[in-house]
């Protein structure tokens, strides 16, 4: 049995055993109504289809929090009351899981990011046509990316950047948002002229009319992302509940319409660290 075929199937063992407490319990009780969420933002839009339906197959109330995934793993460290992190770095899960923080056997690798050059609709330059040569444009006075400090997608713009063989003259026009979310808000705002953002924000409805180019690929590290169940959760059952059904068709189907690639089937779940 394949690594991921193992998490399914104990996700599933588990959320069985829930659906039978509820039954022999009459109901679900106090905190087993909702689901506390930490999710990077780049799932901002893709969160709420799924969370929505996940409630419509009778699900717990799905209660998400966005921000940045280093940030959520640091709060996470010193006991942020969360059930479960869906991080836009698989690394910050696995540094969980080595710490004792994660629930044993729940890191999921649930997509692999992508990024794009991003400009509004009445931009000067012609993102979608020319590519890396737009942020070389004089008119292009700023170009907003994510904090590459912790920022995956920072660190993805950058090293695609530096692949390209613009970082070095570019690299005084870049301007630094605390997550993708704020450096695509910049753009927006006209605070700077095109910005290299998440695929997944590209295509949501605020910003799915403008200017776009998608950064092949091999030109930066894989953004590898993972989930797992905080060991401290206070609704563990609901918690893997929702994570099975994101790793479901349906699932998968949601995240690849906004702009997530599936984890390779051979390494869509690798073993956790042990815990030193």
């Amino acid at each position: 049995m394949s690594p991921c075929a193992k998490i399914l199937k104990q996700l599933q063992r588990w959320t069985a055993g829930w659906f039978v407490c509820v039954l022999a319990c009459g109901g679900v009780p106090g905190q087993q109504n909702k689901i506390r969420v930490a999710a990077a933002v780049d799932l901002k839009f893709a969160m709420v289809e799924l969370a929505q339906k996940f409630e419509e197959q009778g699900g717990a109330k799905v209660e998400v929090t966005y921000g940045s995934s280093g940030n959520f793993s640091s709060q996470m460290q010193n006991g942020a009351p969360f059930d479960v992190f869906f991080s836009a770095d698989v690394d910050y899960p696995r540094r969980l899981a080595a710490a004792g923080v994660a629930e044993p056997g729940t890191m999921y690798e649930y997509a692999i990011g992508r990024i794009v050059i991003w400009a509004p609709p009445d931009a000067k330059v012609d993102v979608a046509r020319d590519g890396w040569r737009a942020l070389l444009d004089a008119r292009v006075q700023k170009i907003a990316i994510a904090n590459p400090q912790h920022a995956p997608y920072g660190r993805a713009a950058v090293a695609a950047m530096q692949k390209a063989g613009i970082y070095e003259q570019v690299k005084t026009k870049l301007v630094y948002g605390e997550n993708i979310s704020q450096a695509a808000q910049f753009v927006q705002s006209g605070s700077a002229q095109a910005g290299i953002v998440a695929l997944s924000l590209a295509v949501s409805p605020g910003m799915k009319d403008g200017e776009s180019w998608v950064v092949p690929a091999e030109m930066h590290p894989p953004i590898e992302q993972a989930a797992i169940v905080l060991r401290a959760a206070q609704n563990k059952s609901g918690a893997t509940a929702f994570l099975e059904f994101v790793a479901s068709a349906k699932g998968r189907e949601i995240l690849a319409r906004f702009g997530f690639r599936a984890a390779n089937a051979g390494a869509a779940q690798r073993k956790e660290p042990e815990k030193k």
